[in-house]
């Protein structure tokens, strides 16, 4: 039969991994019976009741993975680490367990790839956030899909089912900070989008903050377009130019209007002040890249694992390779 894999990550859920799998079993038994169920938990490095009841669930089902991290390394690190290990014909890449994303939409992604898409990727009509957050994420989804070369859907989160082909595309990227949406975006093939109501937590707290998803976004629009280099350069000549050309504008009106040009130190200051801060902010964008280049090169793992569960060894099928 074929392959099903569900990958859900979790941090602090000791609240929430028995229904998620529960419901995710359910699920299988009453609408997928002719699949195969596989789902992988990849786990940050809970020190709450988290990983005692994996344990138990693990131990219970061998239809359930369980990826141990040795600290937490963050939910696209460790999400994308654990798509190694996945093995369906298909993989639905995040099913959180807190099931703010509806796993009851699973069949009907099912059919749709049964019927050719290779991407199934399910839309938010709705979200629980302020005006801030939203103007802040079209910005972001503006930026990205005005200056990337593919489109990322402004709702559309890793809330998808791709096809292997797909997943092995992903992969191959060997990305050290992957982003997972664009990564998804960026290798192309038939997608189709599906809307859903992205529901309310019912248990515990979201351990997303505002500055890492600041993170995602700055790190979305470093890894998928090299616009903001290309404008330091082009604004670096603007300025230069600009300074060129004030300069000669001083020099021509102290000899024809010396008493209307300007004296002393202030505008020195003011264009040294603007300058430095144009400068330093480029450096910094300048970094960014900096940064992303020096983790590619090094060839760390995405993630460092303590312990794995239900995975005899780290080269089964659609596992990593062997290092």
């Amino acid at each position: 039969m074929p392959v099903i894999t569900v990958v859900s990550p979790c941090y602090q859920e000791e609240d929430n991994v028995e229904i998620c799998h529960e419901t995710v079993r359910r699920i299988f038994e009453e609408t997928l019976p002719g699949y195969t169920r596989e789902h992988i938990f990849a786990d940050n490095a809970s020190t709450d009741g988290t990983l005692e009841k994996l344990r138990q669930i693990a131990q219970a089902d061998p239809a359930v993975k369980v990826i141990v991290n040795a600290r937490n390394f963050g939910l696209f690190r460790s999400t994308f680490n654990a798509f190694r290990y996945a093995t369906g014909d298909a993989i639905l890449l995040m099913l959180p367990v807190d099931l703010q994303d509806p796993p009851e939409m699973l069949p009907d992604f099912v059919k749709l790839w049964e019927q050719g898409y290779q991407v199934v990727a399910g839309a938010r009509l709705e979200r629980q956030e302020g005006a801030i957050m939203r103007a802040c994420r079209r910005l972001f989804y503006a930026i990205v899909n005005k200056l990337a070369d593919f489109e990322i859907p402004e709702n559309v989160g890793e809330f998808q089912l791709v096809d292997r082909k797909v997943l092995d595309a992903m992969i191959g990227h060997e990305d050290q900070y992957p982003y997972i949406r664009g990564l998804v975006a960026s290798v192309g093939f038939r997608r189709v989008i599906v809307p859903y109501t992205w529901v309310t937590r019912e248990r515990g707290k979201s351990k997303l903050r505002i500055w890492t998803l600041v993170d995602q976004a700055l790190n979305g629009i470093f890894a998928f377009t090299s616009a903001p280099m290309r404008l330091a350069t082009l604004a670096g000549f603007t300025l230069s130019a600009l300074c060129v050309a004030y300069a000669i504008a001083m020099l021509v009106a102290y000899f024809v209007l010396p008493n209307a040009a300007p004296r002393g130190i202030t505008t020195l200051l003011v264009s040294l002040f603007f300058l430095s801060g144009v400068q330093i902010a480029f450096i910094g964008m300048l970094g960014e890249y900096v940064t992303a280049i020096h983790a590619q090169v090094r060839h760390g793992g995405v993630v460092t694992e303590q312990e794995r569960i239900n995975i005899d060894r780290p080269d089964t099928p659609g596992g990593p390779p062997p290092k």
